[in-house]
């Protein structure tokens, strides 16, 4: 089993019949292994004989009990990103990219009835991962000292270009629209539980602190080792799921394909996106479909890229072209990347921060702390001159973060937070909602907000969130120097410190065995001046991705926002996060924001944007702050022209909105029911006792 360098597993290993000690009075069995590879345990008669030959081996072993193969499914698994997460660590046979090649051939000589409808939509970490990585490439080869970057609008115009051309795939979509609609819905259940949780008594267990759902992995842990956990989490589908429902129920329909007839390929960040996809809440089985057929990575998309001979660097025609707002009433047309204020990872917090911003008949003042480290960190909204708390919620990226948090709300809620899937709501949740009403004489808001509890928790099982996902691209980093000598003059090792991989055995010695789980650079990289698989600086790859997350695609931010490369153009782009999330030398930060609030004003430009963390801080941002670029631009003709275009994005995407639930869901009795079934799931406990796939590592 392989883990990932920088984590550790985190599933809990509890011995309830535990045996009394033993003296130690030496090894009584030993374990062998035959010339064919078998184990076997047999009795141990003093020391080891280590020159034993094969046969002396073989007999030994025929006299002992062979032992089993030890196997781990996917229902022990509680994807935490430290292996099942590992690129290679498996393959899941039916969510991979050969599975898509096998599709797409077969599906051309489908005939007329068989034919169906195929539909790639993209997330957009992994256009921002895609965008990081050309960037760095470009700039490593470039003589200059500065390089425009790749954004994400680019990317997406390249891979549909792939797609249309070398796949044969016409629809080609993000799924920031689909996050649109999981935002409304997110919202909507937020006011619904806040609403019964003002009742107080049976009415109120369960439902705050709401807990994001957008994450598999933490679905799946919470399922699997903290099912106490489930009633506080979100029913509200993520945006791949979303995804899913908009393309089989919606475009699907307009062009005449029932669900069946529609074969939906998804690229996401993470392999925990395959397990969400494979749940069985997420299958019609009216039509004996999924929402999503094939979920891949961005390295898997890449590597069909490479299978296929396309050259993404390579820009397209109309790259650079502004959208243009579909006219047609009846178009499926989505809008393109629309920009979230808040995380990279969905802006989901963010979002109810500005929703109570916007409905609050005050004004309201947001502070932020961070807690235990930058990955954990507390927002808190009071009523401007009284100090009053009316909202306090947390973002908690990473396994670790996540334990804490799960203990804190255990003890808030007054949950039982036992290890294993046989944790249940210690006396239905009463006792904490007592505590929750105590200060508030029957729910609401605080005094002081000192002993205020979360609201709302936006969690993510990867540290430093979904830009960070496993299955994104490998750090792009400067070609190590042959002289052994890094930039500022020091010796380096850069075998053994793992910038590059041994080709030979005399890199690593002659008795060391080379790694076979990791192929060597290839000559393309070399060549190009970067290692693409690279084992350190993931924290500053993760800031490099984050700022090109944040880059939209207008010609004018392109001529703004600029690489600084260093001397030798190797692409080390320096990017400051002045505290961000992924700034490991940030030191602890609090402060407060006054009336930070995405609005619309009257001249049709973007007010404040507020990041938690790193992300926009704002339409006009000078030097490198909040995760984004150099961009030096005061309220210029070009940046008003670029927040005219948001605001026509966001008022394009709430109107689709409208005209979508109305199409699917109806206006009669039956609409919140529909919207139910089509936005909302249900989470389950796993017991340890069920049975899953057996998935030999």
């Amino acid at each position: 089993m392989a883990f990932s360098g920088a984590l550790a597993c985190i599933k809990p290993v509890e011995q309830t019949d535990k045996k009394p000690e033993e003296k130690y009075v030496g090894a009584k069995t030993e374990i062998v292994v035959d010339s064919s590879g078998s184990y076997y345990e047999v009795a141990s008669e003093g020391a080891v004989q280590l020159n034993n030959t094969s046969a002396q081996i073989d007999n030994e072993a025929s006299t002992g009990t062979k032992l089993e193969q030890a196997q781990i499914s996917l229902n022990d698994c509680l994807a935490c990103s430290g292996c099942i997460t590992s690129a290679e660590s498996i393959l899941i046979t039916l969510q991979s990219h050969a599975e898509v090649f096998t599709f797409l051939d077969s599906n051309k000589d489908a005939t007329e009835g068989t034919k169906k409808l195929p539909v790639l939509s993209i997330a957009p970490q992994p256009l921002a991962s895609l965008a990081a990585s050309l960037t760095a490439s470009a700039c490593s080869s470039s003589s200059s000292s500065a390089a425009p970057p790749i954004t994400p609008h680019q990317v997406l115009r390249r891979v549909q270009a792939f797609c249309r051309e070398a796949l044969g795939i016409a629809h080609v979509f993000d799924t920031t629209f689909a996050r649109h609609l999981a935002l409304r819905e997110h919202l909507l259940e937020f006011e619904e539980r806040k609403a019964k949780d003002k009742l107080g008594g049976e009415a109120a267990q369960g439902q705050l602190p709401m807990l994001a759902s957008a994450c598999p992995g933490w679905i799946c842990y919470a399922e699997k080792a903290h099912s106490e956990m489930l009633p506080f989490i979100s029913r509200t589908k993520s945006p791949q799921q979303v995804m899913g429902t908009l393309v089989k129920e919606w475009v699907g329909k307009h062009a005449g394909f029932t669900p069946d007839k529609v074969y939906h390929v998804s690229v996401m960040p993470c392999y925990d996106k395959k397990l969400e996809a494979s749940r069985q809440d997420f299958y019609n089985d009216v039509y004996s479909t999924r929402d999503v057929d094939c979920v891949i990575t961005t390295g898997e998309l890449e590597l069909m890229m490479r299978e296929k001979g396309w050259d993404l660097a390579q820009p397209v025609p109309g790259e650079l072209d502004e959208e243009a707002e579909a006219v047609n009433a009846e178009s499926t047309a989505l809008p393109e990347l629309i920009q979230h204020a808040g995380s990279s990872s969905g802006s989901y917090l963010m979002s109810i921060i500005e929703h109570l911003q916007r409905e609050s008949a005050v004004p309201l003042t947001l502070s932020s702390k961070i807690m235990r480290n930058a990955d954990y960190e507390e927002f808190t909204l009071t009523v401007a001159g009284s100090g009053k708390t009316v909202f306090k919620g947390a973002k908690c990226y990473g396994f670790r973060n996540l334990q804490n948090v799960v203990r804190k709300v255990g003890r808030e809620r007054g949950v039982r937070t036992a290890g294993g899937a046989a944790g249940r709501l210690a006396g239905r949740a009463g006792a904490g909602v007592g505590r929750r009403l105590k200060k508030a004489g029957g729910g609401g808001d605080d005094d002081g907000g000192k002993d205020k509890q979360y609201d709302y928790v936006e969690v993510m099982a990867c540290p430093g969130g979904c830009v960070n996902g496993g299955g994104q691209l490998k750090p792009v980093l400067p070609k190590p120097q042959e002289s052994g000598v890094d930039e500022e003059g020091y010796p380096r090792d850069w075998v053994q410190t793992g910038v590059v991989l041994p080709e030979t055995e005399t890199e690593m010695g002659a008795t060391t065995a080379l790694r076979a789980d990791v192929d060597p650079p290839s000559v393309a990289a070399i060549e190009s001046g970067v290692v693409t698989n690279a084992k350190w600086g993931d924290k500053d790859w993760t800031r490099r991705v984050e700022a090109a997350y944040w880059l939209d695609g207008s010609l004018e931010s392109m001529g703004q926002a600029g690489v600084q490369c260093d001397e030798e153009g190797s692409g080390a782009a320096e990017i400051k996060m002045n505290g961000g999330p992924h700034d490991p030398d940030a030191p602890p930060r609090t402060g407060t924001i006054s009336s930070t609030r995405q609005v619309i004003n009257d001249n049709g430009g973007l007010d404040t944007l507020r990041a938690m963390g790193g992300g926009r801080e704002g339409p006009t941002v000078s030097g490198r702050t909040g995760g984004r670029l150099n961009v030096k631009s005061d309220a210029t003709s070009a940046e008003r022209r670029r927040s005219a275009q948001r605001v026509r994005k966001q008022r394009w995407a709430e109107k689709l909105a409208d005209r979508v639930l109305k199409e699917l869901c109806g206006s009669d009795n039956d609409a919140v029911k529909n919207r139910h079934r089509f936005f909302r799931t249900e989470y389950h406990a796993v017991e340890s006792d069920v049975g899953g796939l057996a998935v030999k590592w």
